[in-house]
C-alpha cells in the first residue's frame, strides 16, 4: 500500500535502442528551424528596400529625387 518504485527497464518500441532519436544529427533541428525563420523574417523586412532597388535611375533622376525628399522634410 505504500510508495511504488517505477520499473527499472521500460517498454521502448522495438528497433529504437535506448532512445527514440537515436541520430545525433536531430540536435541540429532546433537550429536549423531558428536559422530558416530567421531568414524568412530578414526576407520579409528587406521586401520593400529590394522593391524600390529594382528602378534604374539616371544620376540627375536620384538628385533631384533626393532634393525633393529635402524639400519636404525642410518644409
Amino acid at each position: 500500500m505504500g510508495i511504488q518504485a517505477a520499473p527499472a527497464v521500460q517498454a521502448m518500441p522495438e528497433g529504437t535502442e535506448g532512445g527514440v532519436m537515436t541520430n545525433p544529427l536531430w540536435m541540429l533541428m532546433p537550429w536549423v528551424v531558428f536559422a530558416v525563420a530567421a531568414g524568412v523574417k530578414f526576407w520579409r523586412l528587406t521586401s520593400a528596400w529590394r522593391q524600390r532597388g529594382t528602378t534604374n535611375k539616371s544620376t540627375d533622376q536620384f538628385r533631384r529625387s533626393l532634393e525633393r525628399i529635402w524639400a519636404n522634410k525642410g518644409s
